[in-house]
């Protein structure tokens, strides 16, 4: 299940959905086929896997298992 926040929700227009792909980069490019505002939150975005941190590692290397979550957070603003 793909799990959208604040700008990426809207942009979405679904707060969740499900997905099929082995990694985040493939999810990523499926997610945002066709939905340019989606495409520039996500760029933005960071990301959990499960309730964890993605942080800097490349998308291509971060696999996903059946039944994973992941989270998009784009920036939030304030502190």
């Amino acid at each position: 299940m793909v799990r959208y926040w604040a700008a990426a929700k809207d942009a979405a227009g679904v707060s969740e959905e499900p997905f099929e792909a082995v990694t985040l980069a493939e999810l990523m490019t499926k997610i945002t086929a066709g939905r340019d505002e989606l495409a520039r939150v996500v760029r933005r975005s960071s990301f959990l896997v499960n309730g964890d941190p993605v942080g800097r590692r490349a998308h291509d290397t971060v696999t996903l298992a059946d039944g994973a979550t992941v989270e998009v957070l784009p920036p939030f603003a304030g502190g």
